[in-house]
């Protein structure tokens, strides 16, 4: 990492973009301080404007997903963060932080043992990358996975009962079946975005 450089302290909606963007982080060579919010996304949009004034002093990183919104990503990020400080870095996944997990078709093929052609090209694309995930599982060859990530018919959910963990699992675990940021960026244009808006706080200092 770079000599003196400074902890980023994270916002995110959930367990999985905090290690998402703990992955990024380590990418780019930035260490990680305190995670804040993980209490979902409309509750970080109404203390986004909180955690930008602590911004002025301290280097952070704010995730959310882009989801159904009619907006697009810039459009959403001028809509709560007019004015960012000078240590933020607001990033909207398009549509959701899952898109950027397909992104790396080999590692994810190889994690849920799904042939890679079943995989989307661009998953920025994908409406619903979460519900893109859990129907690549429903076609894998563990049955545990499909356990895991695959919601239980009549239960109503979303997604399987051990869906974060898996994903945990994905972007921590060591191996060839692990997610790499700088590979997926190669199809995904936000998360490329993102990297790049995180390489700038490299050398961030403090308002006078």
């Amino acid at each position: 990492m770079p000599d003196g450089a400074p902890a980023i302290n994270l916002l995110v909606e959930g367990l999985t973009d905090k290690v998402v963007v703990q992955r990024i982080l380590g990418l780019v060579g930035l260490p990680c301080g305190r995670t804040f919010g993980e209490k979902g996304k409309d509750y970080l949009l109404s203390v986004l404007p909180d955690y930008n004034q602590a911004a002025r002093f301290s280097p952070w990183v704010a995730v959310v997903d882009l989801d159904q919104a009619p907006e697009c990503a810039p459009s959403l990020a001028q809509q709560y963060l007019p004015r960012p400080s000078a240590g933020m870095r607001f990033r909207v996944a398009v549509h959701a932080v899952e898109a950027w997990l397909l992104a790396d078709i080999d590692a994810l093929a190889e994690f849920l043992v799904v042939p890679r052609t079943r995989f989307p090209s661009f998953p920025d694309a994908e409406p619903d990358p979460k519900a893109t995930l859990v129907n690549l599982a429903r076609r894998s060859r563990r049955r545990d996975i499909r356990e895991d990530m695959v919601p239980r018919p009549g239960s109503g959910a979303k997604v399987g009962p051990a869906y974060t963990a898996r994903l945990i699992e994905y972007v921590t675990a060591a191996g060839s079946a692990q997610w790499r940021p700088e590979v997926a960026a190669q199809r995904s244009d936000s998360l490329h975005r993102c990297i790049a808006a995180l390489h700038t706080l490299k050398h961030w200092t403090p308002a006078p």
